[in-house]
């Protein structure tokens, strides 16, 4: 059954309650997708590195969307780690919604100019293998009910965006960090220097979808598999 995010609950983004230190466990789901089925977030820091981490039912990354095509209505698979920090942490404009990171595959399409993840000397057909995303992610009506979709850059607008920006229009950043994928979990590392003592953080495991017309919004949250607080309260802490 489709489940979208609903607003409501990520204003405790603001307001986090029941705060653990370092992760979230999470109960297995037996009528789940197994490999989107979290059992654990964790975040483990060291000075300005963060390793975000999850631990699923399942072969982590076994379940790879199927290709369409086209990029218009291309699938996405994304293991998500909602934060508390500000999207200025890694580069973005500042206040715009909220920042996680993801680790995501999508074979139609190729979002990370600057890499050659499948190693055969061309960077622009790595849509497939795992691959790490910084995105801000807002309530988007037009993507259904209390769903969120990938912050779009209007045409005319300017924001500040990080130094990796693949040139698509979107809040969305292709930083190079390497997931790793090593049987039931799916780790990436990341530096984010002069972050905030304390990061609050959440485990998401999500399916998205390039819209059909390529038009705002441009990448919607279709389905919500699982997601390791229950509520999407962040109450993991990195610090």
């Amino acid at each position: 059954m489709t489940r979208l995010f609903v607003f409501p609950a990520l204003c405790a983004l603001l307001a986090a309650t029941a705060a653990q230190s370092g992760g979230i466990t999470s109960p297995a789901d037996p009528g789940g997708r197994a490999a989107f089925d979290i059992l654990s977030a964790e975040a483990a820091r060291d000075g300005d590195t963060v390793t975000f981490r999850m631990t699923l039912a399942a072969t982590a990354g076994a379940d790879r969307p199927a290709p369409v095509g086209t990029l218009a209505g291309a699938p996405v698979h994304a293991y998500v780690w909602p934060t508390s920090l500000d999207p200025a942490a890694v580069g973005f404009e500042g206040g715009t919604g909220i920042l996680a990171l993801a680790a995501t595959s999508h074979p139609d399409f190729d979002d990370t100019p600057l890499e050659d993840e499948n190693g055969d000397g061309d960077p622009a057909n790595d849509g497939e293998p795992w691959h790490s995303h910084w995105v801000v992610l807002t309530p988007s009506e037009a993507c259904g009910p209390g769903a969120l979709s990938v912050r779009d850059i209007p045409e005319g607008e300017s924001p500040a965006l990080p130094k990796t920006w693949p040139g698509l229009p979107l809040f969305i950043d292709s930083p190079g960090y390497t997931p790793v994928l090593d049987g039931a979990t799916v780790a990436v590392t990341v530096t984010l220097p002069g972050a905030p003592a304390e990061i609050g953080f959440d485990g998401v495991t999500s399916a998205l979808r390039v819209n059909a017309n390529l038009h705002a919004p441009l990448l919607c949250v279709t389905d919500v598999f699982d997601v390791a607080s229950g509520d999407l309260s962040l109450p993991g802490r990195a610090d």
